[in-house]
Formats: structure tokens, sequence, C-alpha cells
């Protein structure tokens, strides 16, 4: 069905210091699942009406703290506690201003894109652009300016996507002036610099009204970000989210300084990337054992000492509400490791490189990821007028939707001067086996496990990326493109079964699909046995992300269509026609079905082995029997469900069909 497209990447939910949010576990002894009796929603926002700032104080750090454990948050949501902790913005006490932005900032990370939209339809806006304005007047710049700066980042990074309104207030309210000032303390405010870099990193993002305002100052103050030699990964994760930026704004920078611009964006991220976490993460925890070694036995603020609190302050990866995105489960990065105690900072370095890192390959992503054509293109370019015949008979709108996805010069330079596609080759490793065991000893360090696999599928996915978009000769040649299925097969076939987890077979599958399109194309010979690939599709094609289940059957099609050229590969053709027949027939995604009847088209087109495996499978019957079943499952389900692209190349199938089988009738007929 046409060149798979990377959906670009949405900027992830982070807190003040720009780090995804992870939720925390409470070590308290308290059940893990709470019902509306155990809730202390009710209690809690009755003590912000209280007299006593104190109180208001205790039961704004109180729900931030509570709405962390997900669970909880429907009880807060059904008492409307949006509303009433808005005023608590404005509160005559500083530091209830400070524990209620930090309440926001949590419900919102944690609460997702319903909370979101509650927060805008409560014009919690409001309070937060008041709250901002008496920053700037105050020139407040202290880490209350950054606890205060969040929850708007964090808002737009739920909402963007959604709410035009939250970006409009943005756009309208003279903030920008705000986080460019904030941004500008890096020297000496590393955490507020970040949370500005974040913020800007997000409201930048698909909104051209507040690119139409950007001046030299803003361009400026990210120009001073990314060319700051200060080191550490934590200077290295501002200048990734700067580089960012920069690249959401290309399109309003000046002709002459675009290409400058984009070289300097892609060697921030290559700098990132050259960053070894498998040997820094150790370095990292051996620092941490060694502090701690030489730190006087002192108790924390509780009474306990840092161990012990190491022991009930559990970083864990909590599986987050998933979301539907164009047909597949899209997973909210939910990640609090700014709750972490100031006695962590090697743990908080660790989570700003992977963080960092993974950024990195997400803007690279969005790099390589043309936007997509208006509904009004896709809608024009639909073949069903069957008068758009190619010569081989089969219509010419999948052959157009198979047109490569094309890299400016500036941007495809850029990525080969920096040996980009390298270094995100080396990303797709496996985390280093010593390095995944030292994290799990330590239960706060267990979290970064999950990151490190989360960079891995980061990287898989960019190298998807990478294959749409360039050459075979700009990424090395054959023996280049051997070597990388040699890596992902060693990656899918060397454990003893193939891995089952979703993100990464999401990620490694689409890779393996870009690869091996173009090692066919260039007749280059495949390291992969069909037995293999085989075995990969059958686990992929029992995933519930629709699209593993489309890049499943894509390969068995490109593989198939391979085979059929060699002689000898009558039964090999076979087992993949059937596995083919039995996805068109019973999957019950639309998409999925069609992919699979284009796989078939392919495998079977031409060839005296495809000709005898058709017959031995009874191809032709088969697709008789179907094709009424396809053109009214496209016609009760097509609309409302499927995007015009989708149902442009759907429609091209439903012709296809009808010619294929035309075509069979004449060649099993000799």
């Amino acid at each position: 069905m046409g060149k798979s497209k990377t959906t670009k990447f949405k900027r992830p939910q982070f807190n003040s210091v720009g780090l995804p949010v992870t939720v925390v576990k409470e070590g308290d002894g308290e059940e893990e699942e709470h019902g509306d009796d155990s809730c202390p929603a009710a209690e809690l926002l009755e003590k912000l009406q209280s007299p006593s700032a104190d109180v208001r104080e205790f039961a704004c750090a109180s729900i931030s703290r509570v709405v962390q454990q997900s669970q909880t948050i429907p009880g807060f949501l059904q008492r409307d506690a949006v509303r009433r902790l808005g005023p608590m913005l404005l509160d005559r006490s500083l530091a209830v201003r400070e524990t209620a932005t930090g309440a926001l900032r949590n419900l919102s990370a944690c609460g997702g894109q319903e909370v979101c939209e509650d927060m805008v339809k409560h014009d919690i806006m409001t309070p937060l652009t008041a709250l901002l304005r008496e920053v700037r007047l105050h020139r407040c710049f202290s880490l209350t300016a950054s606890l205060q700066l969040l929850p708007i980042s964090s808002c737009y990074s739920n909402i963007n996507e959604s709410s035009s309104q939250a970006l409009s207030v943005f756009n309208k309210s003279g903030l920008l002036d705000v986080v460019v000032q904030c941004l500008e303390k890096h020297p000496h405010n590393l955490e507020l610099a970040i949370s500005a870099a974040h913020c800007l990193h997000t409201v930048t993002e698909d909104n051209p009204e507040l690119l139409c305002s950007m001046n030299t100052a803003v361009l400026g103050a990210l120009e001073n970000v990314l060319l700051s030699s200060q080191p550490g990964v934590t200077q290295t994760l501002l200048r990734t989210l700067a580089a960012g930026t920069l690249w959401n704004m290309k399109s309003s920078l000046p002709a002459a300084r675009q290409a400058e611009t984009v070289n300097a964006v892609v060697a921030t991220l290559s700098q990132c990337l050259d960053l070894d976490a498998g040997m820094l993460i150790p370095e990292l925890r051996q620092a941490e054992e060694l502090r701690h070694r030489n730190a006087p036995a002192v108790s924390d603020i509780e009474g306990q000492a840092p161990e012990e609190l190491a022991e009930e302050e559990m970083i864990e990866e909590e599986e987050a509400p998933k979301q539907k995105r164009n047909g597949k489960a899209a997973k909210v990065d939910n990640d609090f490791s700014d709750l972490l105690p100031r006695g962590k900072e090697e743990l908080r370095e660790a989570t700003a490189l992977l963080t960092a890192q993974q950024t990195s390959l997400e803007i690279i992503v969005n790099m390589c990821c043309s936007d997509d054509p208006s509904d009004d293109e896709w809608e024009e370019e639909s073949s069903s007028d069957e008068s758009d015949m190619g010569p081989d008979g089969l219509c010419d709108g999948v052959s157009n939707l198979m047109s490569p996805l094309c890299l400016s010069a500036e941007v495809h330079g850029a990525l080969i001067n920096h040996s980009i596609p390298q270094k995100v080759l080396k990303k797709t490793e496996f985390p280093k086996k010593e390095t995944v065991n030292l994290c799990h000893q330590n239960p706060s360090w267990r979290g970064l496990i999950k990151k490190m696999e989360r960079v891995q599928s980061r990287a898989l996915t960019c190298l998807h990326s990478i294959l749409s978009t360039m050459d075979a000769e700009s990424l090395g040649g054959a023996t280049a493109l051997q070597e990388a299925a040699q890596h992902l097969s060693s990656m899918v076939f060397g454990a003893p079964e193939i891995p089952k987890d979703e993100e990464f077979l999401e990620a490694v599958i689409s890779a393996m699909r870009s690869l091996l399109q173009m090692i066919a194309s260039k007749n280059i010979p495949q390291c992969m046995t069909p037995q293999q690939l085989m075995s990969l599709s059958e686990t992929a094609t029992r995933c519930d992300v629709v699209s593993v289940r489309v890049n499943a059957v894509a390969i068995l099609g490109i593989t198939g269509s391979t085979l059929a050229k060699e002689k000898g590969t009558a039964e090999t053709l076979q087992m993949i026609g059937n596995a083919l027949l039995q996805v068109a027939t019973k999957d019950p995604e639309l998409v999925v079905n069609g992919e699979a009847l284009d796989a078939l088209f392919d495998v079977f087109a031409d060839g005296e082995e495809a000709e005898t495996a058709a017959k031995n499978i009874s191809l032709l019957p088969a697709l008789k029997a179907l094709q009424p079943v396809f053109k009214t499952k496209i016609r009760k389900e097509g609309k409302g469900k499927y995007s015009p692209q989708q149902l442009c190349v759907l429609d091209n199938i439903r012709v296809n069909l009808r010619r294929f089988i035309g075509y069979l009738e004449k060649v099993l007929k000799k």
C-alpha cells in the first residue's frame, strides 16, 4: 500500500527540568489500587478554602503528590479539581502559588488529554497567564519562576494536538518574551532554562501564528544556547531542546541563514548521539555510591538515611493510558524525575542523558518526515477512475504513493556530513546487559531500563525514516545495507524467541520493511531467510498495533516478490501466499486487509514459480470470493474511520484486485 511514512513525534509531557515524567510509586505501604472511598480528593480540595495559608499550601502539596498515582485522578476530576485549583495560582501566599502550580503540573502530566481539555474548559490559562506576567514584572527568575512556568509547558505538550485555544492564549499574551528571558538565564539557572527550552520546543511546533512574531532576540537566545560549551549531560539536554526549537522555526528563518542553522542543529544532535549511555550510566551510578560512602551519616528531613529514602522513592514506569493515533495505540510518557530529592544528582544526570538522546532521535525523525498533503490533495489523487491504468494493467495511484519522501539538500547534506545514519544505527543496539543489570539492582535506577529501551525504539524508528528518505549510495552502498540487515537480523532472531514488546516490535519491523525494500530494489542478497521472515511476520500479525501488522504483511510481499524471480521457490511462495490470504480474509482492520492484497499482487505478479504456487493454493477462487467482501467492507467501513490517504490507497487496491483476478484467469488457463 505504498511506502510507509513515519508519524511525526509530538513532544512528550515534561517536568520542571525538562525531563519526561514517570510516575512515582509511593513506598509507604499503601495499596496500589484506590477506590473512590480511599481517594482523599474531597478532603484535600476542601482544604483549599481554608483561611490558613499553611493549610492551603499543605493541600496543594498533597494533591501534587497524590495525583502521581494515576488511579486517583478521576476522583479529583469528579470534584472539579481544576476549577478549584485555578484561583490558587493567584493566592496572596507565594508558597501556595508554588505548590498549586506543581499540583496542576502533575495533574496535567499524569491525567493526559482529559485533564488538559478540562483545563482549557475552565480557563486555567487566564490565571497562568496572569501569574507569568507577574513573574515578568518582578523579574523573579528563580526556581519559583521555573515551577510557575512548567504547567504551561505540560499543558501545551498535552493539548497542542487537539486545542488551538491554549496556543492562541500563549500567542496573544506576550508570554514568549517571558520564556525567552528564562532561557537566557541558562548560565546561572539551568533548571529554569531547560523548562523554558522545553516550553519553546512545544509551542513552536506547528504554530505558524507564533512563528510570524519571532524576532532576532528569540533567535539570538537560541543560538547562544546552541553555541554554549558548558559541560555536562544536562547542558546537552538544553542544547538539544534549543536545536529542536530552531528546527521548528526553520520556515521563519532568513533564507541566507537556513543552511547554516540546519547544520548547527544537526551538529548538536550528532554530539548528543555521540554520548555512550552504556558507559556513562555505570560511571554515574558508581559516583553516587562513592558520594554516599563519603557522606556523613545524617538523616533525611523525614528521619531516614539516603539509602532508605532511595528504597522508598522507587521510580518506575507505570503503563500510561493509551490514546489512539492513526489507528494505533500511542503511549504517553509519564516521568516525574524532577521529584527526585536533591541527593540524586547522578540519577538526574542519567535521566537527562537518555531524555536528550530520545529527543534528538525524535527531531531527526521529524526532519525526515514531509508534511502530509491536505485532504483535498489526497482526494484528487484517488484512482477510482479506472482510466488511470498503467501499462501493466494496474492503477498508477499505488506507485504514485510509493514515491520517495524528499529531503532538502541542506538537511540531506548535514545528516550525511555528521554521520547521522551510522550513529542512529549504533543506537538501535540493545542496552548493554551490564548496564541493565546495574540499574536493576537499585530501585531508584530501575526506571532507566525502560528509558534505555525507548531510546532503542526511537533509534529504530529513526532508521526507518532515514531509509525512507535516502538512497542506497548515501547510506554507504550495498555493503553498508547488508551490514544493517545483519544487525537487525541479529536483534530480532538472536534471542530464543522474537521479542513481543509492542513498542520495540513496531519500531524494528518498520525499519526492517524499509531496509528490505531498499535491498530488493538494488538486487542485494538478503541475510534473512524466508523462514525467519515468516516467523517474524507470524509474531507481528498477532500484535494489537495495526501498523505492526501492516508492515508484517508488507515484508512478506517484499520477500515473496524477490523469491518469485528465483528457481525452486514455489513451496516457499505457497507458504507466503497462504499467510497473506489468511490476513486478507480474517484481519479485522481494512487497511491490513488491503496491505495483504497488495502484497499478493507483488508476490504472484509474474514467473513460473509464482504461477505454480498460485495454482497449488487455489489463489484465483480465493480472490474471487474475497472481492465482493472487500468492496462491501470499503463502502461500509471506509468513510469516517480511515483517512483520505488510506481511502485513496484502498480504492486503488479495489480496482487492482479486479484487474489482478483478470490477469490470473488468463495466466492460469495456459
